[in-house]
Order: structure tokens, then sequence, then C-alpha cells
């Protein structure tokens, strides 16, 4: 009987062969807390009675959220993490000197490793799947089962087949695909499954598409996103095997068999596909971007970064648009790389240029603005166009707030016409 990606890394760290629905103790590999979910973990840990992490080399913390601190509660709850860092001397903390939102910062960092079973205690952890991990979000207390024990239990995912046909068109990316995806299931359709990403289509997409694709696919209710190791994991793979002289562990590499059993399977026809403006309250009300721009709607606010859509790739296709053209004059714009690296990346290439003298405000690495902790809180009534994975009632600031997802190039787009645009047609 066959087996899917997701069959086969359990089956591998369970030590024996599963499938679908089976309930294992696996061991994990990479343990990765945050500012926020961190101390929760710590608490459980230190009441344990635990005085050692199981795998000290295993376990992770980025401080992401809301760093550098924004008020005293937040610069406490980090001064938690950071004094269990120093405790237990940690090999892989990340603190303001070296910053970063934590699923951009560890596939950069060499710490996601194909083959591998991570888990976080943040819902986005699902990132990772897009080099040939299976990786999930756990809560708070999971995580301290992990730090103590080294694994955890988990029931093994059925998967959801998504086929990729045909080559996407001009400013079709990955997150038009997933929310694409995501308005096809809606946002329960995939519940507690691994959205599997296969098909032609998924040649033409890079690594950039893939990590988007996979962070929203919890949005769909999933459990993870998975994509097969192919050239351009593995050429993503060789630059952060290069740049931080090794890999945390050597890849194991996994493809689906011919006759693996799926949960459900759904074909989309890339070529065919316009850019997608996920409407509110939820990632699933998707509509083209033909009816966002009959709807004529006038945007206050546009916000291109997060662990969904910060990455240098991101910043040259806003660049590319806004080059020797201005924000609207009732319109913000804020701009937040994912990681330090990214920043100076953005700096050499002289796209912080350009995109400042278009109005646009560049901060530093932070979830703050997406998850409306900071750095870009929503008014009353207010409008934003943002690139992030959420648009909840309230999720980036006031209850009467709308958030739209789309993709970097109709969010910069929609900065220069004060209202969601096409950027087919920027000349």
């Amino acid at each position: 009987m066959g087996q899917t990606i997701t069959e086969k890394i359990f089956s591998e760290h369970a030590n024996k062969q599963v499938y679908a629905d089976e309930i294992v103790r696996v061991n994990i590999d990479m343990v990765i807390g945050n500012d926020i979910t961190t101390p929760i973990s710590i608490r459980a840990f230190e009441e344990s009675g635990a005085t050692k992490l199981a795998k000290p080399d295993n376990f992770c913390i980025v401080m992401d959220h809301y760093i550098p601190a924004k008020d005293i509660a937040s610069a406490n709850q980090a001064k938690i993490s950071r004094d269990f860092a120093y405790k237990h001397d940690l090999k892989y903390f990340f603190d303001e000197k070296d910053m970063g939102i934590e699923h951009a910062l560890l596939p950069e960092k060499g710490l996601v490793i194909p083959g591998d079973v991570i888990i976080g205690a943040d819902s986005h952890t699902c990132t990772h799947g897009a080099l040939g991990a299976f990786a999930t979000g756990m809560g708070s207390t999971d995580l301290a089962f992990a730090m103590i024990t080294g694994g955890n239990w988990f029931k093994v995912p059925q998967s959801i087949k998504v086929v990729l046909q045909g080559k996407p068109n001009r400013h079709i990316y990955g997150k038009d695909i997933i929310l694409e995806v995501i308005r096809i299931l809606g946002v329960d359709g995939a519940l507690y499954k691994a959205l599997e990403f296969t098909g032609d289509g998924v040649s033409h997409l890079g690594m950039s598409d893939r990590f988007s694709m996979c962070n929203m696919a919890i949005e769909a209710g999933a459990k993870s996103g998975i994509f097969e190791v192919d050239e351009v994991a593995l050429a993503y793979l060789d630059e952060a095997k290069a740049r931080n002289k090794g890999l945390r562990s050597t890849p194991k590499i996994y493809k689906s068999d011919d006759d693996a059993t799926y949960a459900q399977t759904i074909t989309i026809d890339l070529e065919k596909l316009s850019p997608v403006v996920a409407y509110p309250f939820l990632p699933s009300n998707g509509k083209s971007i033909e009816q966002a721009v009959s709807d004529d709607l006038r945007i206050d606010q546009v916000m291109i970064g997060s662990c969904t859509n910060g990455r240098i790739e991101d910043l040259r296709i806003a660049a590319k648009i806004l080059k020797g053209k201005s924000v609207a004059k009732h319109t913000r714009m804020i701009v937040t790389p994912a990681t330090q690296r990214i920043l100076l990346q953005a700096q050499h290439e002289g796209l912080l240029d350009i995109l400042i003298e278009a109005g646009a405000v560049v901060s530093n690495p932070t979830c703050g603005a997406c998850l409306g902790g900071y750095m870009g809180i929503l008014a009353d009534g207010e409008r934003c166009v943002a690139t992030t994975n959420r648009n909840f009632v309230g999720r980036m600031g006031a209850r009467t707030s709308e958030i739209y997802l789309a993709n970097s190039a109709v969010a910069a787009a929609s900065a220069i016409a004060g209202k969601i645009a096409d950027p087919r047609n920027i000349v």
C-alpha cells in the first residue's frame, strides 16, 4: 500500500510503517518558540520539575512578535525567554542582534531540513513544509512536553492532493494560488489534513511562493502544507548551507507513491488564475482582482511584510511597481522585511530607496502589524490591503477596520491608486 510524503516522514520518526489516522509517538527534530508563546512553555517546563532540555540543540527561540519591546508588559514577557535561553546556553536563540520573523529566519539559517518533524507554538509553523518537512503548530504545553521528552504524540494526517497545472501569468504568485485553494476548500475544508502541492505547475514556483502557500495551509484548517523537494528547493538549501557553513542535519527527501491514498484531490489551472483578493473577514472570502477593482474600495493603509510575504522577492515586486511613483495622499504604506538579512539585501539592491522615496515607511523585522500588536494598528473604519495571512475581525486593530489579503504586487499598485488596483494595469 503506497504512502504519501507525510506518511513516510512519520514512518521514519516512529520507526515503523504508519498510515493516516494512526496515533503515534515520534521524535521531534526542531521545537520552535517565540517571545509570545515560549514563556507559557517555560512555566510548564519548570513546574514539571525538569531541569534540562531533552535535546538542547533541537530547541530554538526566536524573538519576533513584540521585538523591540513595545511596552513594559512585552519587555517583561521577553525577559522570561531571554533568561531561559541564557540559563540553558541555547545554541539557537535569536534576539534583536540577529532578528527576524521565525518562519522566514529559520529556513534562512539552515535550520529547516527536508524530512524533519518540526513543531512550534505558532499556527504558521506549517510554513516549513515548503522544504519537504512536516511542520505544524501546537500548543505551548505541547511544546513543553517536547522540551522535556524530545518527542510528542500525533494522529498521522490524511492528505489532500493539490494539483497545480500550467504556468502562472504575470503577477500571479503563490499568495494567489493559496487564496484560491482556501476559497475552494473553505476555512475548515482541510481540517487536520496535510495539503500536498504537486503537478507540473510547481516547477514555475520559487521558494518564496512555496513558503507563502505552506504558511497559509492553516487558513484552510490544514495541519500542514508540504512540497516534494526538487531542484528549486535543493538550490535554496545549498545557498543556506554555504551561508551558514553547513545545515543543521542531513536532508531526507521523500516522494509520495503513485498509489498513495488521498482524502481529496483538487486541481487548479494556473494559466486561468487572476490575482486573488480575500475580502473581510475570512481568508476564504476570495474575489478576483477584477471584482475588487470594480468595487472601487478606497484604502487607508497598505502593509507588505509578515511571515507570509515579507521576503526579498516581495520587496523587489513592490519596488518595481513603485519606482518613480508615489503612494496616494490619503494612503499609508508600511513595509516590514521578514529578517535583518532581507533588510540588508533590500538596502544593497536600492529597494529601500525606491520604497521610501515613494512614501513608504520601512520598519524592523517584526510580526507586530500582522497581529494588531504595534507598528501599523488600524483605526475605526479603516481599510488595509495586507500581504499577511489573516483578515479576521479586529486582526490588525479596530474591530470595525477591514483587511483585504493580497499579493505584494496588488498591495503596491493599491498604494499608488489609493484603492484596490490591478498591478497588471500599472505602466
